[in-house]
C-alpha cells in the first residue's frame, strides 16, 4: 500500500481555515472580543498588576457623515498604541468621543430642510441637527468597532450631553472672571452661504483669481507737499467690492514717495514701485519727479472719495511695505484687521455697508445702483464687483485692471471665498495679562512627534488674533449673555455659573425655550443689573473649538479612570490651528498649562495624485469611507495597510493600494499557516 508523501513530512497542524474570508469572519470575532469583555478585561488586569496608568485622549470626530478613511487611521494609530502599551502592562482606559454641534451638521442639516421646502425655528433646527448628530454617532460607533477599535464603548462622552454642556458653560464662566471677555465691532471672516463668522482654523487657503486694480484718489490739498494742479494718490486692492467702504490711504511713514506726472495728471507712488506700477498701468510717456517725500510728510494728506461725497486723510501705518502694490494702501476699517487698528488709531468708524447676505445695504452713503449687489462670487465673479467697476471705469478713476492669482482664504464648509465683515462679536483677549506668553511657556513642557510639530504649533499660537467665540448659529452652546432694550449686553460670572446647572439639569434647549425671567429665576444677580424682565437673551452660540476643548475640563479632569494632562493627544497635522491650539488655550486659561505631555501629528490621507480628501468633498473622491474598504477587503487588511504607511507624512490611498497590501498579507499567511 503506498503511503502518502504528506504523512512523512513534520508540520504543525493547524484548525485554520485554508481561506481567510476576513469580510465574513471578523465580525464573528468582534462579537467575541465584546461577548467575553476583552477591553475590560485587559484594563482590569494590568490594574490588579499594579500597572502605571497612560492617558491618550481621544479627539472627537465630528458626526455628520460615515467614518472617513483618514479618521480610521487616526483611530488605528490611536488603538495600535494603546495595545503596545497595553501589552507592556500599562493601564489604558480609553474612552471615545463624539463632537456633535457646529457648521459642520447644520449645513447639512439645513441643506436637507431647505431641499424638503422647510423653514423652521431655531429651537427645531437644533432637534433636527441633535436627531442627526445622534444617528450618526450610532453608524461610526458601528464602524470603530468593526475596525476592531478596543474602547470603552458603554461611557463614551459627547459635546452635547448637559453635563458636558455644562463644564463647557464654567470654562466659560472662568474666562469672564478673568475679564479675558470682550464685547467688540471688529472685521472677523465671514462665510456668505452659511452666514456666520469663522474662526481661523475654519479657513481654508486656496488659489483664487481676482480683479486687481489701480485706482486714483483725487488729493484736495496738494500744496501741503507744494504740489499744485491735478494731484492724485494711487493704491492697488484684489476687493474693488471694498471701495464704497475706503476711509483712509495708508502710507509707509519712513518710505520715500514720488510725483509721477501722465499727461496732465500727477500721481504719488513708492519710489522703489513708481517704474513697475506706471508699466502695468501702460503709462507710456510718464515721468517720475526727481524729488523724494517721505511718508511722514503725507500724514494728513486730504483725498477725495473717488464716488462717494466723502473727505478722508492719509494715516500712517507701520505695516505698509513696497513688497507690492504702489506703497499707498486702500483703508477700511470694517473690512480688514490691521485697517481696524488703524482705525482705532485715528479714530476711524468701524464702517461695514453689508447685511448678513454680504449685500450693500442703503444707509444713505451707498449708490443707489450698488444696494442690494452682493459680494459673494460665483464662478469667480460678485456683482458687488461688476458694480464698482463699472462706476470707477465711467467716472475715470480706474486707472488699470488686470486679473491677479492668489491664495486665499475659503470657507471650509462652502467652500466660498470669505470676506472680513466688521460685527458685533464676543473675542478672548490672548495678549492680556500674559496669556499669550503662559501657552507659549506651556509648550515647553510638551514633547512633538515629529519634531517640526512644535514649530508649527508655536507660529500659530504666536499670531493668532484674539479669538473670536461667537457663532451665528442656532446649532451650538448658547453664549449666557443677556441684553436690554438699549442693546447692552449683560454677563456675569456667578450667572454663567447658575446656568451651567441649569443647563445640566435640563439640556441647552432651554435657552431657547425659556425666556430670560425663567432662565434667571432664583440666580443671585449683580446689584447693577437690570430688572430681568427687562432682559431678553442673546442667540449667538459658542465656537465648537470651545466645545471639543473643553473636553479636558468635561472629560479628562472629572472621569474617574482618566487625568489631566493626558500623557497624549493624537490628531492630523491640521489641528495645530484646531483641537491642540484649542485646547492649549483653554488649558491655559483654566489650569495655567497644556492639557497633554505629548502631542503626535499624523498626514492626512489623499487620493493618488496627491490632492486631499474630506467628508465634504461629497462624491468627487469615493470610494472615501473606511466602511467602504472594510467591507470590500476586511478590517485586518486596512488596519495592516494604514500600519504599514509613514503616518508623518502624507498617504495616497485607492482600492489598488489597500488591494495590493491585501495580496501581500494573503500570501504571508498562506505561507506561514
Amino acid at each position: 500500500m503506498s503511503e502518502d508523501l504528506k504523512d512523512t513530512l513534520n508540520l504543525p497542524q493547524t484548525s485554520f481555515p485554508m481561506r481567510g474570508n476576513l469580510v465574513e469572519r471578523e465580525p464573528k470575532r468582534i462579537e467575541h472580543w465584546a461577548q467575553t469583555g476583552v477591553y475590560q478585561h485587559i484594563t482590569s488586569r494590568n490594574k490588579a498588576d499594579g500597572g502605571p496608568l497612560f492617558v491618550l485622549h481621544d479627539g472627537p470626530p465630528f458626526t455628520n457623515g460615515d467614518v472617513h478613511i483618514g479618521t480610521a487611521l487616526n483611530k488605528t494609530l490611536k488603538d495600535t498604541i494603546l495595545r503596545y502599551k497595553r501589552m507592556r502592562g500599562f493601564v489604558c482606559p480609553y474612552v471615545p468621543g463624539w463632537d456633535s454641534h457646529g457648521l459642520p451638521i447644520e449645513h447639512k442639516v439645513m441643506t436637507q430642510l431647505k431641499d424638503e421646502g422647510k423653514d423652521l425655528e431655531p429651537l427645531q433646527i437644533r432637534k433636527a441637527c441633535e436627531q442627526f448628530a445622534n444617528n450618526f454617532i450610532e453608524i461610526q460607533r458601528s464602524q470603530f468597532q468593526r475596525l476592531g477599535i478596543l474602547a470603552n464603548w458603554d461611557d463614551e462622552y459627547r459635546t452635547i450631553d448637559p453635563d458636558y454642556e455644562a463644564e463647557e458653560l464654567r470654562g466659560l464662566a472662568a474666562i469672564v472672571e478673568k475679564e479675558l471677555l470682550y464685547r467688540s465691532k471688529k472685521p472677523v471672516y465671514w462665510s456668505i452661504p452659511c452666514k456666520t463668522a469663522l474662526a481661523e482654523a475654519e479657513i481654508e487657503y486656496k488659489e483664487k483669481k481676482s480683479p486687481s486694480i489701480y485706482v486714483k484718489f483725487a488729493v484736495e490739498n496738494p500744496n501741503q507737499i507744494g504740489e499744485t494742479g491735478p494731484l492724485n494718490l494711487v493704491i492697488w486692492t484684489t476687493t474693488p467690492w471694498t471701495l464704497p467702504a475706503n476711509l483712509a490711504v495708508a502710507v509707509g511713514p519712513e518710505i520715500e514717495y514720488v510725483v509721477a506726472t501722465h499727461h496732465d495728471e500727477k500721481y504719488i507712488l513708492a519710489k522703489d514701485l513708481a517704474e513697475t506700477v506706471l508699466e502695468v498701468c501702460e503709462m507710456t510717456g510718464a515721468t517720475i519727479g526727481d524729488k523724494f517725500i517721505k511718508g511722514s510728510k503725507l500724514d494728513k494728506l486730504i483725498y477725495k472719495h473717488p464716488f462717494i461725497e466723502r473727505s478722508s486723510a492719509v494715516v500712517l501705518a507701520d505695516y505698509v511695505t513696497t513688497d507690492s502694490g504702489t506703497g499707498l494702501v486702500h483703508t477700511a476699517p470694517g473690512h480688514g484687521l490691521d485697517d481696524y487698528q488703524t482705525g482705532l488709531k485715528y479714530g476711524l468708524e468701524v464702517y461695514c455697508p453689508l447685511d448678513d447676505n454680504a449685500c450693500y445695504i442703503d444707509d444713505g452713503q451707498i449708490p443707489a445702483e450698488l444696494v442690494g449687489l452682493s459680494t459673494l462670487e460665483i464662478k469667480g465673479r460678485a456683482p458687488a464687483n461688476k458694480g464698482v467697476l463699472q462706476i470707477i471705469e465711467a467716472n475715470g478713476s480706474l486707472i488699470s485692471l488686470k486679473p491677479y492669482t492668489h491664495s486665499y482664504p475659503h470657507c471650509w464648509r462652502s467652500k466660498t471665498p470669505v470676506i472680513f465683515r466688521a460685527m458685533d462679536q464676543w473675542f478672548i483677549a490672548l495678549d492680556k495679562d500674559g496669556n499669550r506668553d503662559q501657552a507659549l511657556a506651556a509648550l515647553e513642557d510638551v514633547s512633538f512627534v515629529p519634531d517640526w510639530g512644535r514649530n508649527r504649533i508655536t507660529g500659530a499660537v504666536q499670531t493668532r488674533p484674539d479669538w473670536c467665540i461667537s457663532r451665528q448659529r442656532s446649532w451650538g452652546v448658547p453664549i449666557p449673555a443677556f441684553y436690554d432694550t438699549q442693546g447692552q449686553a449683560w454677563m456675569s460670572a456667578e450667572v454663567i455659573r447658575g446656568v451651567a446647572e441649569k443647563v445640566r439639569e435640563n439640556g441647552s434647549n432651554i435657552w431657547f425655550e425659556w425666556g430670560a425671567e425663567k432662565i434667571l429665576e432664583g440666580l443671585a444677580l449683580p446689584a447693577d443689573w437690570p430688572n430681568p424682565t427687562e432682559l431678553s437673551l442673546g442667540r449667538d452660540t459658542l465656537d465648537v473649538w470651545i466645545d471639543s476643548a473643553s473636553s479636558q475640563n468635561a472629560v479628562l479632569a472629572k472621569h474617574p479612570e482618566l487625568a489631566r494632562p493626558a500623557d497624549l493627544y493624537l490628531e492630523g497635522s491640521d489641528q495645530h490651528r484646531g483641537w491642540f491650539q484649542s485646547s492649549l488655550w483653554l488649558g491655559s486659561f483654566t489650569h495655567g498649562n497644556a492639557p497633554y505631555k505629548q502631542l503626535v501629528t499624523h498626514g492626512y490621507i489623499v487620493k493618488e495624485d496627491g490632492t486631499k480628501i474630506s467628508k465634504s468633498d461629497g462624491t468627487k473622491s469615493k470610494p472615501q469611507t473606511s466602511d467602504s474598504y472594510i467591507k470590500q477587503f476586511g478590517a485586518d487588511v486596512v488596519r495592516l495597510w494604514i500600519c504599514s504607511q509613514d503616518f508623518r507624512g502624507d498617504i495616497p490611498v485607492s482600492e489598488k493600494l489597500i488591494k495590493n497590501v491585501g495580496n501581500t498579507y494573503r500570501t504571508l499567511r498562506n505561507t506561514f499557516r
